[in-house]
């Protein structure tokens, strides 16, 4: 897989962060307008890129576990 084909299957629109958490889109959003979760905004939609979510995973299970 060539750079930009990797750098393209790493950004995440809504609906793939939504299936991702397994949460609904209207939680994604929620969390977006509480700024509480990894975003980019590009033009009007939101992008989200997985190392980003995967990372903001790690810190949310420590934060729990204290």
């Amino acid at each position: 897989m060539n750079t930009a084909n990797k750098s393209r299957s790493d950004l995440m629109t809504v609906e793939e962060v939504a299936e991702y958490l397994r949460i609904s889109k209207a939680s994604v959003y929620r969390l977006v307008r509480d700024k509480k979760i990894p975003v980019s905004k590009i033009g009007r939609q939101f992008r989200f890129r997985k190392d980003a979510i995967d990372r903001w995973l790690t810190k949310k299970e420590s934060e729990t576990v204290e």
